[in-house]
């Protein structure tokens, strides 16, 4: 009883503070926070039985209400834990059809084992992954993504979802999909940040009405995190610290701030409380033209994450080429 009166307490709390957040409207009439956690840990970073449940409190309590997930991450059912006691409609949530579930009849079912792990009746959005098809055997699955987007649709027909969308989808495919009179995504989820801006696509999704989600908002900006080929900037660069500083707000920060007015919705990841409030923290102020020249200057066409291990399925959604 007396944990149920503290968490009421502290939705109350956090009402003001999620209210604060601007949101956006999706393409089929629904709305989305600009802002989301992320939950993906890395394929080299083990999560505790807890971490990622601790993590979306956290979260909460700093007045985030966009959590976005997946089922290859593996801790939807942390997700789940994090998200008890929250009146259902106060967040939004996002999560993953993964590649092994490409086949039409295989997306409903794959999106009830997701909604059982997280403990909901639906979630608000519902993303193809990837457009590559993988049987869990590594093996190739070379179904149309055209299908298995019809599995999406039916998803949603049926309540599961609220919306459907992508994720590392190109133009043409998208195109695709349209030219073949089905439903238009509502959301596109790709890799955005300093180092790979993606200013062609973005165009593109503004002219379709798709929302843009950005994974890996901050790229190669720690150097924990920077590869060596990685392009700058890092989180020391003295044209950022500059730009933080006016603001009286951290380089990440500054960048989050960035991709919000580039229109994205930043998945902005972490397991520090201290790091999530800061993440939040980006709605007092505005970047100048003469900033965004600055951070604009940085894109490179950088990819973090090009999965080159897929680069012979014929689905394979980007340039085949190596980063410079």
């Amino acid at each position: 009883m007396l944990y149920k009166l503290l968490f009421v307490l502290f939705i109350a709390h956090n009402t003001n503070a999620a209210s604060q957040i601007p949101k956006l409207k999706l393409n089929d009439g629904n709305e989305m926070p600009v802002i989301a956690l992320g939950t993906w840990l890395g394929n080299s970073t083990k999560s505790t039985p807890d971490e990622v449940e601790q993590a979306v409190r956290w979260a909460l309590d700093a007045g985030y209400n966009h959590i976005d997930t997946a089922w290859i991450y593996k801790v939807e059912d942390q997700v789940g834990k994090g998200l008890k006691g929250v009146p259902r409609e106060k967040v939004f949530v996002t999560t993953k059809l993964w590649n092994s579930f490409h086949a039409r009849d295989a997306v409903i079912p794959a999106l009830r084992e997701s909604l059982h792990h997280l403990q909901l009746d639906y979630v608000d959005l519902y993303l193809i992954h990837w457009p590559v098809g993988q049987f869990a055997n590594f093996t190739y699955d070379q179904t149309d993504y055209l299908e298995t987007w019809r599995g999406m649709i039916e998803a949603k027909k049926l309540g599961l979802t609220k919306s459907i969308g992508l994720s590392n989808f190109n133009e043409k495919m998208i195109e695709r999909i349209l030219e073949n009179g089905l439903e238009k995504p509502a959301a596109l989820q790709v890799e955005i940040n300093l180092n790979l801006q993606q200013p062609e696509l973005l165009a593109y999704c503004k002219s379709q009405n798709i929302a843009v989600m950005g994974y890996t908002p901050f790229g190669s900006l720690f150097y924990s995190k920077a590869k060596p080929d990685s392009p700058p900037p890092r989180v020391d660069d003295p044209a950022l610290v500059t730009i933080a500083e006016k603001y009286k707000k951290t380089v990440p920060q500054i960048t989050l701030r960035y991709l919000v007015e580039l229109g994205v919705v930043p998945l902005a990841k972490s397991l520090t409380k201290s790091r999530i409030q800061q993440n939040i923290d980006i709605f007092d102020f505005q970047l100048t033209d003469d900033d965004k020249t600055i951070l604009k200057s940085f894109d490179k066409g950088y990819r973090t994450i090009p999965q080159y291990k897929w680069l012979d399925h014929p689905y394979y959604p980007f340039e085949k080429k190596l980063n410079n």
